[in-house]
């Protein structure tokens, strides 16, 4: 096992797939023990025999990140175990393409549950999280952007688009305001990454037009962005904070 998060606690938002499972995995392997939080109980629970088999403990919590209760249940429930907290990767999102278009075609409901999901369950993750952090001495908060918070895209999703463009000025805001608990809040902005969450929609003439359109030639993989947010979790970017890492093969470099 590795020595970068030795010592540190976890909580990351939805484990049970795709880049939060990663994460779980590599951080248990670099040494954290981790909290590992999704709607899907199974999942979690398998995300929780992976991160075990690397050597590491973790513990599965199932909520929904939206519910303000579900929230505080689950990182309750994380510090108990653990005895505190010093790591907030929000992960959990969604991505549904085919609810969530432009403001001409989106109805509330959909708006409403996609910005409940990608961006009040930082609210609530922050609001109960960062508290532990503060007790621990200090601690790092994960935000997970988009490129889509950065430049505009002929194909909308202008709900998520909205909410990861809010994650990007919550993050400076956290960043400023907990800088002197030593606590460091910094976001990823992914491009297409090849996850569960995706594969619906990730059909082959699609994928070959994402590809086309990415400097490097190809989709990136979980592992790739988790291994971003290892860093941003470790004391390998401790004089980093209010910072947004891209990390999209080079598509908004063209």
């Amino acid at each position: 096992m590795g020595e970068r998060l030795r010592g540190k606690v976890a909580l990351i938002t939805g484990a049970g797939k795709g880049i939060g499972r990663e994460a779980a995995v590599l951080f248990a392997r670099e040494g954290a023990r981790i909290v590992a939080a999704d709607l899907d109980g199974a999942a979690a629970t398998e995300t929780v025999a992976r991160a075990e088999a690397e050597g590491g403990e973790a513990l599965a919590v199932v909520g929904d990140v939206a519910v303000e209760a579900d929230v505080e249940r689950m990182i309750a429930e994380g510090a108990r175990r653990f005895g505190g907290l010093s790591i907030l990767y929000n992960n959990a999102g969604v991505l549904w393409k085919d609810r969530d278009r432009s403001v001409l075609e989106t109805d509330g409901q959909w708006w409403d549950r996609v910005m409940a999901i990608n961006l009040k369950s930082v609210f609530w993750v922050t609001k109960y999280g960062i508290p532990l952090l503060q007790r621990a001495g200090g601690g790092s908060i994960v935000m997970m952007g988009s490129v889509s918070a950065l430049v505009g895209f002929a194909r909308a999703q202008d709900a998520y688009t909205a909410a990861k463009g809010a994650l990007v000025s919550l993050t400076k805001s956290l960043a400023i305001q907990f800088a002197r608990d030593r606590i460091r809040c910094n976001i990823i902005h992914p491009g297409i990454v090849d996850t569960p969450l995706q594969a619906p929609y990730l059909t082959e003439a699609l994928r070959r037009e994402f590809e086309a359109g990415i400097p490097l030639g190809r989709i990136a993989h979980p592992r790739e962005i988790a291994s971003v947010a290892l860093f941003l979790a470790s004391d390998d970017s401790s004089f980093m904070t209010g910072a947004e890492l891209v990390v999209d093969g080079g598509f908004t470099a063209g």
